[in-house]
């Protein structure tokens, strides 16, 4: 990484001091990062490899067995308007090329 220098301001969030990160430094948004204290006020910031979080769902299955999966032909759910929308303007524009 370059040597570049970033002047920023530190400010309160919450019971926490903060330093926003400037775009220009290259790290995308949502990455978990350390930081490692070196010395006074000087820290490193490096990546956190993380494993990908996921999930188990698998102590679901017995929660509620009173709960059984509605059949095909109950399944009704209302379209979204941009659906209805969407199927609207397409037959006005095949209304419109005959």
């Amino acid at each position: 990484m370059d040597d570049e220098a970033y002047h920023g301001t530190t400010f309160k969030s919450g019971n926490s001091v903060a330093l926003r990160l400037p775009k220009g430094m290259g790290i995308p948004e949502g990455t978990e990062v350390r930081m490692v204290k070196e010395a006074p006020m000087s820290f490193r910031i490096e990546p956190v490899d993380a494993p990908r979080r996921t999930i188990d769902i698998s102590g679901f299955a017995g929660k509620a067995p009173w709960l059984k999966p509605l059949p095909r032909e109950l399944r009704e759910f209302d379209e979204r308007p941009s659906t209805i929308a969407a199927r609207e303007a397409a037959l006005r524009e095949a209304a419109e090329r005959k």
